[in-house]
């Protein structure tokens, strides 16, 4: 206290500082190195799930960190573990999705393949459709992700638990979305997510979309996915498609993406996650709520969506032969025939 009191009678110092340089508590960290190393130790990404890491699949929380380094004789709050970690280059961060499986080695090569025939088909006015089913939905009065605008203190009231309602059941949205033309149809089933579903689908686009907008055409490009209902091996999937050429006279051309790469279908970015912002916070009470907010989503860049409710059933465990595909007027291209292939409208061989 005398020297303090010396201090303030000689004035302020001539730099403004009000502490000694050097002074204060001495940071932990620094008076004790190996506290650093214990943290990075314990919220090292490669050492997570180590079975000698105390924070073995624990949520790591500045309080179990904390705690964790206290049963190494470290005497720490979880304030400090904060500041530390925040010091160290740390943030909270959460999921992100960006693995997709297996890499094709003939991946790029396939977006290649797709990206020519795409742009073949446009300039010959012919047209491209991308096709996906949207996953399927609760309907009835479920919780819906998102939020909207509502009276405040007055949100809407749901069911607490998401069991399927054996009367509603499940909306199956299959999209086909324009890619010349921005425009998009999206078939709402009640049954089952089968290839018949799929291509009955198509069909519906075709008769109600397609046809009015490409009278001329005698060609039609699709993109699907590799996998589900449209998948490339999916026999009943080309048995079907071999159908709808014979009925609309249209060669169909189908570029399968390759493996693991589902969310790089254009429909998915393009058409249904506009749909998922379009009905976010609202209750799917019914099929027909589910038709009428597909038909209402829009776009600024001119998207417009035409949505039906397909109340036939498609039932399961529906076997082609391996007879009725080779009769199939089904000709796979060059490059990997087995994602890329044409079907005529030429009746079956026999």
């Amino acid at each position: 206290m005398h020297k303090g009191l010396k201090e303030l009678a000689q004035g302020p110092p001539a730099d403004d500082r009000v502490r000694r340089a050097g002074g204060g508590r001495k940071k932990l960290a620094d008076s004790n190195p190996m506290l650093v190393v214990a943290l990075k130790a314990l919220v090292d990404p490669e050492t997570r799930g180590d079975p000698m890491s105390p924070l073995k699949w624990v949520s790591k929380s500045t309080r179990q960190i904390a705690e964790a380094l206290g049963q190494q004789g470290f005497i720490v709050t979880h304030t400090l573990v904060a500041r530390m970690l925040h010091e160290l280059g740390f943030s909270l961060q959460a999921n992100r999705k960006t693995e997709e499986g297996g890499d094709h080695p003939d991946r790029d090569k396939q977006f290649k393949y797709i990206n020519k025939q795409v742009r073949v088909h446009l300039k010959a006015g012919q047209p491209v459709v991308s096709v996906d089913c949207k996953k399927k939905e609760l309907v009835g009065n479920y919780k819906n992700a998102g939020q909207e605008w509502l009276p405040a203190g007055q949100p809407e009231n749901v069911k607490v638990y998401d069991f399927v309602d054996p009367e509603l059941g499940k909306a199956l949205p299959y999209g086909i979305y324009d890619v010349g033309r921005n425009e998009g149809l999206v078939n709402v089933g009640m049954d089952h997510d089968t290839a018949a579903f799929a291509v009955e689908s198509l069909r519906r686009w075709w008769s109600t979309v397609g046809l009015c907008a490409y009278p001329d055409a005698d060609r039609l490009l699709i993109c699907a996915d590799g996998g589900g209902s449209n998948g490339s091996r999916v026999r009943l999937w080309k048995h079907q498609l071999a159908e709808l050429a014979r009925e609309t006279g249209l060669t169909i051309t189908v570029c399968h993406l390759p493996p693991g790469t589902s969310k790089w279908n254009k429909i998915e970015h393009r058409m249904f996650s506009h749909i998922s912002m379009n009905w976010r916070g609202r209750p799917l009470v019914t099929h027909d709520v589910v038709v009428q907010l597909i038909a209402a989503t829009t776009t600024r860049q001119g998207l417009r969506i035409q949505a039906t409710l397909d109340q036939g059933e498609y039932p399961t465990q529906v076997k082609v032969t391996d007879q009725e595909m080779k009769a199939l007027p089904l000709v796979p291209h060059t490059f990997h025939g087995n994602w890329n292939y044409t079907l005529t409208p030429a009746k079956s061989r026999k």
